[in-house]
């Protein structure tokens, strides 16, 4: 996993970084070599102001004056052709580095295992996958090259400052320590200040996210002051974060405007003197020192600022990195495709635990036969929902073994495994797109046809095609335009169109109006017909049916059986239910 690192700059950080770049190392090497042009035209200027005034102006010669204009036009022009290739491949590359980074995340997360969403605030990975990764292409665009550009115009400056006057130059570098120190400490500052920034927008993208999602839980207990009292306390300790930024910024560039007026001063006293007095400085090498002196304080003011960019970028990648060094994918080792699945279900001693130490399933053992309508009963927590996670391995089980028609699911590659199981969940989830996408979900073997025929079989054709739009109507985010009911009449559907070995209805008619559930019941029947099916309900009504009933409690089964068996077992758990809901009257 990617640390954290008090360095200004984290080498490691930065070679990760760099094997992004290799399938555009022609891009990456132009723009490093027009980094070094750049920083040899940044002389070129000066050179030919120095020789207007020595060789043109003060001579009168006015043929060589627009001669060394002509002269400067030309350099100028270069200048910045030069300016714009560079500056447009090095946001080029970091453009394209950054969506390879992206997608190489995105692959990564859907990868991990439900465990890691359950304990990972969805803001936080958001803004990990959006904001973060935007902050590290600023490193190539508007950081490293840039920085490399700015060192080698310094280098080459001074060089040829020397080469002049080094008396002169010895006065610049009177305050250039000065600067250095500025500069250094500046840095330090700012890593610790982006970090906290970096922070704090997590933060706020988290609890925006989570009270915008749950907003009707919000306006209905009344907790409108009170989040918005807490918003302000993030949104507080954010602005606090980048008033530090501020602040440091409103010291140091003072300093360097201060040091940039002294180093002036100190040229035009002593390279005034001597040009006054005739000695080998000339009017021209003091003019061309100014601009030089400016040049050479300009790119140690530039860096300070991309070098807060880089440590953006670096604070950045080293969150992103963090993630991608996450080891949370469920192990994809199976080597067999089922082709066809009969639907033999076996459980052998199946332990679990959420947290270590906490047994969810303690030794679960059971058989499904191929076609069987099995239901799974129990109070919440007795770990109902958690065997069909762990039957589509969205978890990984802690002892034990599940076997799907002999092989152990370890064995089976996991795509193989899933596309022959169908899960329709109580709380449904639908994209932002059409009925029909949400059905199909991009899946090019599913045609339209083939949604509508599916459709019929259960019998919600005609609720579809009421909608406007109909199969084409846009449910908007999580299915909104939708009841719960119809939510979960879309989710049958989808589940069914599949043809799946092995469908699992968990808690399919939990929370729908009574005409949605005789919808339903029907499709219920029609899409468990022929293939093995569990259904975990709290209403017995709808496992009644059921060819095996299994009760649970406080993960073990504690009876099995079907409905007429287990309602004569005298102060049985199943006949407690059933009494409560039905001798009671309470369904």
């Amino acid at each position: 996993m990617a640390e954290k690192t008090g360095n200004a700059f984290d080498l490691n950080l930065f070679k990760r970084l760099l094997k992004f770049t290799r399938p555009y190392k022609l891009v990456f090497y132009f723009v490093a070599i027009a980094a070094i042009l750049l920083s040899g035209l940044a002389v070129v200027r000066p050179l030919i102001l120095q020789n207007i005034i020595d060789r043109a102006i003060i001579p009168k010669e006015e043929e060589l004056l627009l001669y060394f204009v002509s002269l400067m036009l030309v350099a100028l022009v270069a200048e910045v052709i030069f300016q714009f290739l560079f500056v447009y491949f090095a946001n080029w590359l970091g453009q394209h580095v950054i969506r390879d980074i992206r997608i190489k995340l995105f692959n990564h997360m859907v990868g991990f295992k439900k465990q890691y969403f359950d304990k990972s605030a969805v803001g936080r990975l958001v803004t990990r996958a959006v904001s973060d990764i935007e902050t590290i292409a600023s490193i190539f665009s508007e950081g490293l090259f840039m920085i490399i550009s700015d060192l080698l115009k310094m280098i080459v400056i001074l060089g040829y400052m020397f080469y002049q006057s080094w008396r002169l130059t010895l006065f610049v570098l009177l305050v250039l320590p000065l600067i250095l120190y500025a500069t250094r400490v500046f840095q330090k500052k700012m890593k610790a200040a982006f970090e906290e920034v970096r922070t704090q927008v997590s933060n706020l993208n988290s609890f925006v996210q989570e009270r915008i999602t749950g907003m009707k839980i919000v306006q209905l207990f009344t907790r409108e002051e009170k989040e918005y009292t807490n918003f302000k306390q993030i949104n507080e300790k954010h602005k606090k974060g980048w008033i530090r930024t501020v602040w440091y910024n409103s010291i140091f560039f003072p300093i360097a405007e201060m040091s940039s007026s002294i180093t002036i001063g100190l040229i035009v006293w002593f390279g005034g003197l001597q040009a006054a007095q005739g000695g080998v400085i000339t009017l021209g090498i003091v003019v061309a020192f100014i601009e030089l002196s400016q040049m050479l304080f300009r790119p140690l003011r530039q860096i300070a600022d991309k070098f807060n960019t880089l440590q953006m970028g670096m604070v950045a990648a080293n969150r992103v990195f963090a993630i991608l060094d996450t080891k949370s994918a469920i192990q994809n080792n199976g080597t067999i495709k089922l082709e066809q699945v009969e639907g033999n279900i076996q459980f052998n001693n199946v332990r679990f635990s959420y947290i270590e130490a906490e047994e969810v399933l303690k030794g679960v053992t059971m058989n499904v036969n191929a076609g069987e309508t099995i239901a799974i009963v129990g109070a919440t927590g007795a770990g109902k929902s958690t065997i069909v996670n762990l039957l589509s391995r969205f978890y990984e089980i802690n002892s034990g073994s599940i076997l799907i028609d002999g092989t152990d699911i370890k064995d089976i590659e996991l795509k193989s495994l899933r596309s022959h199981i169908a899960l329709v969940l109580q709380d449904v989830f639908l994209f932002a797109d059409t009925i029909l996408n949400n059905i199909t979900l991009g899946d090019p073997s599913i045609s339209e046809e083939d949604v509508k025929q599916a459709a019929k079989e259960i019998g919600i054709h005609d609720f579809i095609m009421s909608l406007p739009n109909n199969y084409l109507y846009n449910v908007k985010e999580r299915g909104a335009m939708l009841s719960s009911g119809q939510r979960q009449l879309i989710s049958f559907l989808r589940a069914y169109v599949t043809n799946p070995g092995v469908l699992i209805l968990d808690e399919a008619t939990s929370s729908v109006d009574s005409y949605s559930e005789q919808l339903i019941q029907q499709a219920t029947e029609k899409i468990t017909e022929g293939r093995t099916s569990i259904v975990i309900a709290h209403r017995l009504a709808t496992i009644r049916n059921a060819d095996k009933i299994i009760v649970m409690d406080a993960g073990q089964i504690v009876e099995q059986g079907n409905h007429q068996e287990l309602l004569q077992i005298e102060g049985g758990y199943y006949r407690n239910l059933y009494e409560v809901q039905f001798v009671s009257g309470i369904e």
